[in-house]
């Protein structure tokens, strides 16, 4: 995904440049955005204007309406399921006393 720092207007006349008659290294090096970044730009671009397949930006822009997170029950802690987080903690038990480590059993 692109990087938001860069307003949209910003975004639109790089990629006029490069549609003219500009070169991408050229206008990356004048301007201090990667070359690669450009190229994102220019695809979006593209696929905005229905020049080529692929999701417009408008359609990856998160809907609020559907979002499920303002809804009641919809983390996980709420349905039961612990956050990843809480699986990383250490457990509350002392090192080596944790069911079926070597030295539990009685030989």
């Amino acid at each position: 995904m692109a990087r938001r720092g860069y307003p949209p207007e910003f975004r639109r006349r790089v990629v006029d440049l490069v549609e003219g008659s500009r070169k991408v290294s050229e206008v990356a090096a004048e301007l201090e955005v990667s070359e690669q970044t450009i190229y994102t730009w220019r695809r979006q671009a593209r696929i905005d204007a229905g020049l080529e397949a692929g999701v417009t930006t408008p359609e990856q822009q998160p809907s609020h309406a559907n979002s499920t997170s303002s809804q009641p029950g919809s983390s996980l802690g709420e349905i039961g399921i612990p956050s990843p987080t809480t699986m990383l903690r250490p457990s509350s038990q002392p090192a080596g006393t944790d069911r079926g480590e070597r030295g539990d059993c009685a030989r």
